[in-house]
């Protein structure tokens, strides 16, 4: 599961990164919980990317209202083609969600341990998502999931889900809306996995309120 991350990079940082012309109003982020809006970089018809804000907890299209979105905040990469909520979205609106870390809790005797799985230098990645576009009576939302999949050896002892992360290579690839044949495990980024770094922090972050850097000492 991957149930809450920071965004800590400039503007200019995610536009450069990205390749984006512009992008909706950015403070950095330090504890970001699902249940808000979220920066997602999709692709235009035109093949160029755009920075959106997305609703993170997907509501599928068909959903009848949105009370869903709260139990789908994650997708497991195993089961995209399978599942009804996700199928369809896999196929043709993926997602790109930047981070700069993500948080998960190890079980001790003694209660949950955060720790801050980042980059060196907190440097930005991208993490794979899903994208819907759901209406009813007169509500529209834009929403969105984080794809996850099995832990490798470095975080596991945390947690047995981590992120997707997909390599810049592939962003366009990933992105691509002429890409309809999609096989997880081609966009996996192993060199981002084994670059980063597991250190506990304080429990300041246990309370999604709590937003600022102090969360990540």
């Amino acid at each position: 599961m991957c149930g809450r991350y920071n965004l800590i990079a400039t503007g200019q940082q995610i536009m450069d990164c990205f390749s984006l012309l512009s992008l909706p109003a950015h403070r950095p982020d330090y504890n970001i919980p699902p249940g808000q809006k979220i920066l997602a970089i999709v692709e235009l018809e035109d093949g160029s990317n755009r920075a959106v804000n997305l609703h993170w907890g997907l509501i599928p299209s068909w959903s009848k209202d949105r009370a869903i979105s709260s139990h789908l905040i994650n997708a497991r990469a195993e089961t995209l083609t399978e599942k009804p909520s996700f199928k369809n979205a896999y196929q043709h609106r993926r997602c790109l969600i930047p981070a700069t870390g993500f948080f998960e809790w190890q079980a001790t005797d003694a209660g949950k341990s955060p720790y801050h799985i980042h980059q060196p230098d907190h440097a930005l990645f991208a993490m794979a998502g899903l994208w819907e576009h759901w209406e009813h009576d007169q509500e529209t939302v834009y929403s969105c999931t984080i794809i996850t999949t099995v832990a490798n050896d470095k975080i596991a002892p945390i947690h047995q889900r981590m992120p997707v992360i997909i390599a810049p290579g592939d962003y366009h690839r990933w992105l691509a809306k002429k890409t309809t044949t999609v096989e997880m495990a081609d966009f996996l980024a192993a060199d981002a996995y084994r670059r980063m770094l597991v250190t506990p922090i304080n429990a300041r972050v246990n309370n999604p309120l709590h937003n600022d850097e102090s969360c990540l000492k």
